[in-house]
């Protein structure tokens, strides 16, 4: 195939869809935009507002209003890439605690997921983007050029996240981080709104044996003659 100008990368959680999709956008000097940052950057505006999370209607009407951006990264301070809400930058408000304790809900909501698929478009249709997240080849870009759907059994998933909670000092189970990650396969497979699931032109990729440097090397191997 020909240099894709849109990539889309999908898969259950603790897949390593951003390591990829970082790596993969640096190898082609693309845009690398995990879809998640706008789900965090309405939780950060609500929050800065005094809008009730819980108040679904008032947090999709503000994720209706508010022009959320990400672009490639202006300041060299370890971030990936700049977000901005109404041309302000919030990069790195969003990673606060504060917002980290109440995204989830957020990001189940049928119309800020709504109002965000139409932004989401929007930057992904400017081309030279690696997108990230669970819906981007089914439902926010269906028209990439290149759609990965990445994949890792439960147990494999499991252990690199426990591994990283370690890594971090924090003490927990190996079972527990697989009930975590089994529910929230339940949960992200069984929504109503845009459930995780492969595109039907996708490439399924199980990255179980394979390092990132591997799954780099395949991606980019799929437009040679």
């Amino acid at each position: 195939m020909p240099k894709p100008r849109t990539i889309a990368i999908d898969g259950p959680a603790s897949a390593g869809k951003s390591t990829l999709g970082e790596r993969l956008a640096e190898a082609l000097g693309y845009l690398y935009f995990d879809t998640g940052v706008m789900y965090r950057a309405v939780t950060w505006e609500a929050l800065r507002r005094g809008i009730a999370i819980g108040d679904e209607a008032a947090v999709t009407a503000l994720a209706d209003t508010i022009v959320i951006d990400v672009t490639r990264p202006s300041v060299s301070d370890g971030r990936q890439y700049d977000v901005w809400v109404d041309g302000q930058d919030v990069t790195w408000d969003i990673r606060r605690p504060e917002v980290d304790a109440e995204v989830s809900p957020v990001s189940a909501y049928a119309g800020v997921r709504r109002a965000l698929t139409a932004q989401q478009r929007a930057i992904g249709l400017r081309g030279e983007v690696v997108m990230v997240g669970r819906d981007i080849g089914t439902v926010v870009l269906p028209e990439a050029d290149l759609k990965i759907y990445l994949d890792a059994s439960a147990e494999e998933r499991a252990r690199r996240r426990l591994a990283e909670m370690r890594a971090r000092g924090s003490d927990v189970t190996y079972e527990a981080v697989l009930e975590v990650i089994r529910k929230r396969d339940r949960i992200d497979s069984g929504r109503a709104v845009a459930p995780l699931r492969p595109a039907e032109d996708a490439i399924y990729l199980c990255n179980e044996h394979m390092s990132v440097e591997e799954e780099v090397r395949y991606i980019l191997s799929l437009r040679d003659p």
